[in-house]
């Protein structure tokens, strides 16, 4: 990240979002937001779009879970701009009673599959995503393997050729 641009993009997001921005730091160089939900695709619409953001590419999202926190889950957006050369993390808490967050894949397209993971892993739901199904697990499968309190020992359903 160039020296020019550290920072700005924080100071950007928090002047144009306020309230929705929960916190924001800079630690060890990699600027991160805790943003809330309801305005994620305007808030991934502007880092995109903004001149002085421009965040063309979106790297990585994956879930964590928080077990025993609440909110319980995060979901966390790897973003990058190619003409600044530079990265920025936002990171979105939901509760356990409600792991759903708008899709944005209408803003980055390439987003699809990672939000089909955090699904198919988490349990996280992805609303207006244009295919929201498992990715990596089959339809039978039970539950998200990457929940901290998914049973290790779990057995699932066996699931044959087709006939």
């Amino acid at each position: 990240m160039t020296e020019k641009h550290q920072g700005i993009v924080l100071a950007k997001l928090v002047e144009r979002f306020g309230g929705e921005v929960v916190s924001t730091h800079s630690d060890f160089g990699d600027d991160t937001a805790l943003v809330r939900r309801e305005r994620i695709v305007d808030i991934c619409a502007f880092l995109r779009d903004e001149p002085e953001c421009l965040f063309d590419f979106a790297m990585d999202l994956t879930g964590v879970d928080y077990l025993g926190e609440t909110p319980r889950f995060e979901v966390v957006y790897h973003l990058y701009s190619m003409k600044n050369r530079q990265r920025v993390r936002i990171k979105v808490r939901l509760h356990e009673e409600d792991p759903v967050i708008d899709s944005v894949v209408s803003v980055w397209p390439g987003i699809d599959w990672y939000e089909r993971e955090a699904y198919d892993m988490y349990g996280i739901a992805f609303r207006n995503h244009p295919n929201l199904k498992r990715i990596l697990l089959y339809d039978e499968f039970v539950g998200h393997p990457l929940r901290k309190d998914y049973p290790k020992t779990k057995r699932q359903p066996t699931v044959g050729p087709e006939e």
